[in-house]
């Protein structure tokens, strides 16, 4: 069977649109159940809804508070009965009390080598830190900031004359294929998440999987 996806989305859906797209061109054996976003205005919504697939805003505002807010969206999306939830450029913190009972079941899809530069601003970062190499990595999501297991990496270079903006280009070109080759190793059974980390075939994860320049783990 396909995998069932739910997506949260915060901005422009270029992520969810590659996931689409793969799903049309038969490259990704999967569905994507809905998608789901803080703000009514995002651009993943639009996107969404011109490929037929249900989309919903749920915006923190029209809540008492932020574990209101999470139960409700998370109670919805479970309607849908989804294998994986996918953060794709999704802006909030998700609260614990959602993700106890769903861990392994939520990736997020973040522009830095993790561990480095969690959060926010992650390009210029990258450039004011001096660091020679960038890039993209996908982990499963808990509590804490950008700090669930990672599953997968994909690396670019820093050039001499970059700023932030070439820079987030680059890495957002690498950030599609290794989305969708993570999505494929997923719906294959290949990618797992347990108590100890990530598994890969059986075993537990030493490093992230590394994307290669065919686009597919190395």
């Amino acid at each position: 069977m396909p995998l069932r996806i739910a997506v949260l989305a915060s901005g422009r859906g270029s992520n969810l649109q590659a996931i689409v797209d793969a799903i049309d061109a038969g490259t990704l054996d999967a569905e994507v159940t809905g998608v789901w976003s803080d703000r009514g205005d995002a651009q993943a919504l639009a996107r969404a809804r011109g490929a037929g697939i249900p989309a919903r805003a749920m915006r923190p505002r029209d809540f008492a508070d932020r574990p209101s807010h999470d139960s409700a969206m998370f109670d919805a999306i479970d309607a849908d009965d989804p294998d994986l939830i996918v953060c794709a450029g999704y802006m909030r913190l998700i609260g614990a009390h959602v993700l106890a009972s769903r861990a392994g079941r939520l990736i997020n899809i973040h522009p830095s080598l993790l561990p480095a530069f969690k959060g926010l601003h992650t390009h210029q970062r990258a450039l004011e830190a001096g660091v020679a190499e960038h890039g993209g990595s996908v982990h499963f999501v808990t509590a804490e900031l950008d700090g669930g297991p990672v599953i997968a990496q994909a690396r670019v270079p820093v050039l001499a004359d970059d700023d932030a903006a070439r820079l987030a280009a680059r890495v957002l070109a690498r950030e599609h294929p290794l989305l969708l080759e993570t999505l494929r190793w997923i719906a294959a059974g290949r990618v797992r998440w347990q108590a100890d980390g990530v598994h890969v075939d059986g075993r537990m994860a030493t490093a992230p999987l590394q994307l290669a320049a065919t686009d597919r783990f190395a």
